[in-house]
């Protein structure tokens, strides 16, 4: 499995797994922000992100198909990433899950990330929205 950068000929998979719009997906693999991973040409998964305030790298989305779930394909999407922002000199990575959803925060902290409030959203999704943390700028944290 490699992890790559999104291109413009993945645009059909990522239209079809993707919740965005063609537009919006063409946009983020024009400004490099999908990372995808394939297999013998087989896309197996990606992660969108975006910049929280135009700064701090947040994972929009990372997707993994049922049938490729619990195989690596997520960490292996995740640490790329992560290494890709490092690589940029970011000192946070942002991300969110709704809190009802056990499951991503769970993923969420055994990938470093922690707990860092809340918003309540509820006339878009049906729970508050609660947003993780991770340092990774390897300085101390005061």
């Amino acid at each position: 499995m490699i992890v790559r950068r999104g291109r413009s000929e993945d645009l059909p998979w990522l239209v079809e797994h993707d919740d965005a719009s063609e537009h919006w997906v063409g946009r983020c693999i024009q400004y490099g922000e999908y990372f995808v991973a394939e297999q013998d040409g087989e896309i197996l998964g990606f992660l969108r992100f975006s910049r929280f305030w135009g700064k701090i790298p947040y994972m929009d989305m990372i997707r993994v198909p049922p049938s490729r779930q619990r195989t690596g394909v997520g960490t292996a999407l995740f640490h790329a990433w992560e290494k890709a922002m490092i690589d940029d000199g970011a000192q946070h990575l942002m991300t969110s899950s709704e809190w009802a959803e056990a499951e991503p925060q769970a993923w969420h902290r055994r990938n470093g990330f922690k707990a860092a409030g809340s918003i309540d959203l509820r006339i878009v999704q049906p729970s508050p929205e609660i947003f993780f943390i991770k340092h990774i700028s390897g300085e101390s944290e005061e």
